[in-house]
């Protein structure tokens, strides 16, 4: 179950990492023809984020890599750290940002302000989600 679990996790980030971009592209055309904010693109980003983040929890709590490997030696290796600690404190900062991003615009009455507001935050979640995933254990790529 748990290896099912990871490729599943490993399947939702490329969704993940997909509806980012379209949403931060499709917002980056409203933003700039002046077009209303679309909130159910924002909201694709925002659902795959959170989808993404239940499964993530799910394996932190339950797998050998996850809090169960907490010593002093896995502070030393860069691998073990960057799945304790890195990795889920950068993902969870940025479904943080991209969540804020989401709320906000939700609240703004300006359209051209909604979508700046969305392009801020979602671009800045998918750079910080970008710079810790661990990429060499992305089935695709070996």
């Amino acid at each position: 179950m748990l290896t099912g679990m990871q490729h599943l996790h490993s399947t939702l980030a490329i969704v993940l990492l997909l509806a980012l971009v379209v949403a931060i592209l499709i917002t980056l055309v409203n933003f700039s023809g002046n077009k209303p904010y679309n909130r159910k693109i924002a909201l694709i980003g925002f659902i795959s984020a959170h989808l993404q983040l239940v499964i993530g929890l799910i394996l932190y709590f339950t797998s050998a890599r996850g809090l169960s490997n907490f010593s002093s030696e896995t502070m030393g290796d860069s691998t073990s750290r960057l799945y304790f600690l890195e990795h889920p404190l950068m993902m969870i900062i940025g479904i943080v940002l991209i969540s804020i991003g989401y709320i906000k615009a939700k609240k703004i009455a300006d359209a051209k302000q909604a979508n700046k507001t969305v392009l801020i935050y979602y671009i800045l979640g998918l750079i910080i989600i970008l710079s810790r995933i661990p990429w060499s254990t992305w089935s695709i790529f070996n």
